[in-house]
């Protein structure tokens, strides 16, 4: 599985912050492995530089093989929280999917 990060130009992208997340993906979707071909995450400042409320997204796309990808968004104060968020989501989502797949 391979996990790409992107940011914005507003966000630090700092290499350990990109090894934690990576490194929280990857454990997060251990089991859904064999399924997934690949995560890309977008982060991004919605409102730039300013402070704001729930202003920093994050786009999770699992490529899954023989299968559409999924998409989910998370949008949190920081990014941290927008990224676990996302994490979560993406992975009920694909629970249910593998599940399906699963019972045929």
């Amino acid at each position: 599985m391979i996990i790409k990060i992107n940011t914005d130009k507003t966000l630090n992208g700092e290499e350990r912050s990109a090894d934690f997340f990576t490194s929280q993906i990857d454990e997060a979707l251990e089991r859904f492995e064999s399924h997934i071909s690949r995560i890309e995450v977008h982060l991004k400042d919605e409102n730039g530089k300013k402070d704001g409320f729930n202003d920093i997204s994050c786009l999770l796309e699992a490529r899954l093989e023989g299968r559409q990808p999924i998409a989910v968004t998370n949008q949190a104060n920081t990014v941290d929280l927008a990224v676990t968020g996302a994490i979560d989501k993406v992975k009920s989502a694909l629970e249910t999917i593998v599940g399906k797949i699963q019972k045929h």
